[in-house]
């Protein structure tokens, strides 16, 4: 049963035409560009006639509740064209007043320069580098196909909404968007529906000169179901192809429409003078005299507002939606319940015993595992109790143990898993998981090489940006993988993630440290995790209640010497083992050294300085971090003064333990810091 509103049209007989709606756009992205003498008026006044017919003739959405689970999502990939966005929103009924589109681009304004998730109320995602939005939206597509195999019933059907993305040439260039729309493709995302701004123009000018691709051929092969040839302003063309594509639901479908950039600017249209500039007072002048728009700058008609306003359609949507949902919390008490705590982003009832219980079992086990090996088990043990984690690695599942006993498989066949098959496309996959996460009811893991973030990286800064939940697991995480060499051991690639603010870095050093890791992955609602994991096998650390308690902290004493401490070592991960062997290498000549176990040292650092003058005491200036990567992030924590034992070139083509005795990674090598510490 799904929603059987039928499609309002913008106007009434005696209202504005299409046309005149859509000049609205272009009057207030033209008006705002120029007010703010920064921007792109171009592609605005270029797809104005295809966003007027979506969001008045197509879009599921209701302006006063932007949350509403089963609304059509809308993403603007071409995200510099952000004046499209905030001028339908403004339009349509949204929170977001005519001040806030004068205020474009400006300081602590709602209206940046590109579209913000959290900031702009009905804004989805956070969009402007090209092509992540086009991946944000398969994300999201995803997450509506695996919510409705879970939660759809043949009587009562709650999700089934599609997710509109507008794109440009710039995201179809860039190499994203063969990974996304691949994998789209095979998956057979029937509800995502792409409108292309095919106009032929790039910031340098007319593409030919760079990009001659056979678009529409190129998505057929994708296996794509493509329509080309729309004329973007002509409004009935533009409106036959939405309804096509809603009616193939096997698959993805790809408009592209033939638009003029600058549409409606005499002077300028149809070239790159109107893709990142304002148009200028003289220009915008001309344009309102070619599109019959003789109002002021930002004063918008009452009619035309009138012929906007989607409020009461978007109330009688929902309220007809929310009926169904009551129906089906009626029929269906366990599996609404389920939804309701997935939705809202809760942890089951039992969680906080459940993980207590697990770290104990873990810390009595003992056991000599690989971190990545560790991974496997915590999510054995946690995600029996969240049916919300979608799993997935790029090519790499048995490397990065992702896949546990109650895994999955999401294919176009069987939608109703929870392991995505990636392939070697971790850029995609990362931004694919921002999208899951974002729309809602999905909590996305994600893995690779720890090297390979690199390919992923500017996914991984816009999870933390955004921010979105998603946990992004990375394993073999030094030059402890050995034999495969310097492409694949990650040296700078733990300090660098550290850099990106509000990302979560975990490098844990056994299976307790691992598992807690995974638990505050879990717990950090809008805030994206790195669990960062050996290859190789690693001893377990034996610890008392306390200690085991302190690990959430971010950084903990893990050894205490009998007598007062006269220095102390800081380590991660697998140099941890190191940090021990040295404090009792030196216990034996008579130092007592203590031992710190910092599997997050951002997390640390947000402690209260009280606990953080526990951890590690002003006192104790005689101060080693060792871990196997580049030195230089460490020096916050020992001080110009201390020393760092770490790895600052790259890596070799080795046995794991040949390589750490060639790099000086020995617990005979922190012990002598620690001694060059001291004065010895």
């Amino acid at each position: 049963m799904t929603d059987s509103t039928p499609n309002l049209q913008s106007q009434s007989p005696k209202g504005p035409d299409r046309k005149t709606l859509a000049n609205a756009i272009r009057a207030l992205s033209m008006d705002a560009v120029q007010r703010a003498n920064s921007g792109h008026p171009g592609m605005p006044m270029g797809m104005a006639d295809i966003a007027e017919v979506l969001w008045n003739d197509f879009l599921r959405h209701n302006p006063a509740d932007p949350q509403w689970w089963d609304r059509d999502r809308f993403v603007l990939s071409n995200g510099h064209g952000s004046m499209l966005h905030y001028s339908l929103l403004h339009l349509s009924g949204y929170d977001l007043g005519i001040a806030d589109l004068q205020a474009f681009r400006q300081l602590h304004s709602r209206t940046a320069g590109h579209p913000e998730y959290g900031e702009t109320p009905g804004v989805e995602t956070t969009t402007g580098p090209l092509g992540q939005g086009l991946a944000n939206g398969v994300g999201m597509a995803l997450a509506e196909k695996l919510l409705a195999a879970r939660f759809n019933r043949d009587d009562i059907s709650l999700f089934d909404h599609h997710t509109y993305v507008f794109l440009g040439d710039g995201c179809l260039m860039e190499g994203i968007s063969h990974e996304v729309c691949s994998l789209a493709g095979t998956l057979g995302l029937g509800k995502l529906i792409c409108l292309y701004d095919d106009n032929n123009i790039s910031i340098d000018g007319e593409v030919e000169g760079w990009f001659t691709d056979n678009t529409p051929e190129r998505f057929r092969a994708y296996g794509w179901h493509v329509i080309d040839q729309v004329d973007g302003h002509d409004p009935e063309q533009i409106s036959q192809a939405i309804e096509q594509a809603q009616a193939v639901t096997d698959r993805p479908s790809l408009l592209c429409c033939q638009t003029i950039i600058g549409y409606g600017a005499p002077n300028k249209q149809g070239t790159e003078a109107t893709h990142g500039a304002p148009l200028g007072d003289e220009e915008i002048a001309a344009a309102r005299q070619q599109l019959d728009w003789p109002y002021a700058p930002f004063e918008i008609p009452a009619e035309v507002y009138q012929g906007w306003d989607a409020k009461a359609r978007g109330q009688l949507q929902q309220e007809q939606w929310q009926q169904r949902w009551a129906d089906y919390q009626q029929r269906y008490p366990d599996a609404a319940e389920e939804l309701h705590r997935r939705m809202h982003g809760t942890l089951p009832k039992n969680w906080q015993q459940h993980c207590r219980d697990a770290l104990q079992q873990a810390q009595n086990d003992m056991a000599k595992v690989a971190t990545r090996k560790a991974s496997q088990m915590a999510l054995e043990t946690l995600a029996p109790l969240l049916p919300e984690l979608v799993g997935g690695s790029a090519d790499l599942a048995g490397s990065n143990n992702t896949i546990w006993s109650g895994s999955v498989d999401v294919n176009v066949d069987a939608a109703g898993g929870n392991y995505v098959y990636y392939g070697v496309r971790e850029f995609g996959m990362t931004a694919i998981g921002n999208g899951l996460a974002l729309h809602g009811g999905v909590l996305p893991y994600v893995a690779t090489f720890l090297v390979f973030s690199d390919y992923a990286r500017n996914a991984v800064r816009m999870s933390a940006l955004l921010p979105a939940q998603v946990i992004h697991v990375y394993t073999h995480d030094s030059i402890g993988l050995g034999e495969d060499g310097p492409t694949h051991q990650p040296v700078e690639h733990v300090a660098s993630l550290r850099l990106i603010p509000g990302l979560s870095v975990w490098r844990p050093c056994d299976a307790v440290e691992t598992l807690q890791a995974w638990i505050a992955a879990i717990e950090h609602a809008q805030r994206p995790s790195a669990l960062v994991l050996t290859r190789q096998n690693l001893p377990p650390q034996q610890r008392d209640a306390e200690q085991l308690s302190a690990i959430a902290r971010g950084a903990y004493v893990l050894h205490e010497p009998d007598s007062q401490a006269q220095a102390l070592i800081i380590a991660t991960g697998s140099e941890v083992q190191l940090a021990m062997s040295a404090a009792a290498q030196l216990a034996t000549a008579g130092v007592a050294v203590r031992v710190v176990s910092m599997p997050n040292a951002q997390v640390f650092a947000a402690q209260d300085a009280a606990y953080q003058e526990a951890v590690l005491p002003a006192a104790i200036s005689a101060r080693v971090a060792v871990e196997a990567g580049v030195s230089d992030g460490w020096y916050r924590w020992v001080g110009s003064h201390g020393r760092v034992v770490g790895v600052d070139r790259f890596g070799a083509s080795a046995p794991a333990d040949e390589l750490f005795r060639e790099y000086g990674l020995t617990g005979e090598r922190v012990a002598a810091a620690v001694r060059e510490c001291l004065g010895d």
